[in-house]
């Protein structure tokens, strides 16, 4: 549905975006996540319209709209601040572009009605003033301001930024039942990875205006095309050549000792298994969160990250000798 092809983003002699090419399906959730800085943001400022590339094509449904302005690319846009008009009700923020657009009084009614029923928001709230909403309803004014214009493509720059931990991560699946109930193409911009792999259907890891991997959040994480993806996707071990040597030493899989390699803390098992590696380790220190323990174990001279999950008792205590489980399988390297 969407196709960037060869774009170039330039602010004078500074290259924003080198050479991206990406196509997006319709109906997708896709992210573009990264960095502060690497270039996301950009990408969806430019399909917006908001921004010209310098260089290349954007067509929706094989339509050019690389030069189209922002009004005619049936896109709407939810910005991380909101950007709300704070003189309005709830009810004359959503129904603004309607009244733009010159729609009947009663037809302006009826979908704003419609949307807030969609979004969740009350009759009732529809008559404040939007200073009286707490965080995430105004998030859910703007995301309702933006659909009620019925666009082809929503856009979403880290709408849920400035809400709290708790908040956040209830408002991700409102958003995400909402985007599979419309069936809206949606893209949305964020550096949480967690948000990103929780929401995707696919995601974009962006690194210094360019994309370092494209896929779903299952390969992004399992299968990371960089060390970069690597490494920004959660938290991860870096295995010395050493340690690598040893689990060459026990298996039939041939790791590279001349690179570096990585594995993911949940994939160490700390009971035997079947073709995994054992190594020995010391509990140098541990991280509690309710329902899982992170462990920092010293392996062979270097530390090495578990993590378990909680089953009411303390597992490990400081100093103890643990033997560490390492599938050679789920060592990535590059």
């Amino acid at each position: 549905m969407i196709e960037f092809s060869n774009i170039e983003i330039k602010y004078g002699n500074f290259v924003a975006i080198q050479n991206l090419n990406l196509e997006i399906q319709r109906g997708e959730f896709f992210t573009f996540l990264g960095p502060s800085g690497c270039g996301k943001t950009t990408t969806l400022r430019c399909l917006v319209g908001f921004i010209r590339p310098a260089r290349g094509t954007i067509q929706v449904d094989h339509r050019d709209i690389t030069n189209a302005p922002v009004e005619k690319r049936e896109i709407g846009m939810v910005f991380q601040s909101y950007a709300l008009f704070p003189t309005m009700n709830v009810f004359e923020n959503i129904a603004f572009g309607l009244r733009v657009k010159k729609l009947s009084k009663a037809e302006v009614r009826q979908r704003v009605f419609e949307i807030a029923r969609k979004i969740d928001l009350s009759e009732e709230q529809l008559f404040k003033n939007v200073s009286q909403l707490s965080g995430g309803q105004q998030q859910r004014v703007a995301l309702a301001r933006a659909m009620i214009m019925q666009p082809k493509i929503i856009c979403l720059d880290e709408p849920l930024s400035n809400l709290d931990a708790k908040l956040r991560i209830g408002l991700r699946g409102e958003l995400k039942k909402l985007q599979r109930d419309l069936g809206i193409t949606t893209l949305y911009v964020t550096h949480d990875q967690e948000e990103a792999l929780t929401l995707s259907d696919r995601l974009a890891v962006f690194n210094n205006g360019q994309i370092e991997q494209v896929g779903t959040p299952f390969e992004i994480y399992n299968k990371s095309a960089s060390r970069f993806v690597c490494e920004f996707i959660g938290d991860i071990n870096n295995l010395s050549p050493n340690v690598i040597r040893e689990i060459n030493a026990q298996s039939s899989q041939r790791l590279d000792p001349e690179k570096e390699g990585f594995v993911r803390l949940e994939t160490i098992s700390l009971e035997r298994k079947d073709g995994f590696a054992r190594l020995s380790g010391i509990v140098k220190d541990s991280e509690y969160d309710g329902v899982f323990t992170k462990y920092h174990f010293d392996v062979m001279g270097q530390t090495i990250k578990s993590i378990e999950k909680n089953d009411g008792v303390v597992l490990f205590e400081k100093g103890g000798q643990v033997d560490l489980f390492i599938n050679p399988a789920t060592v990535m390297q590059y």
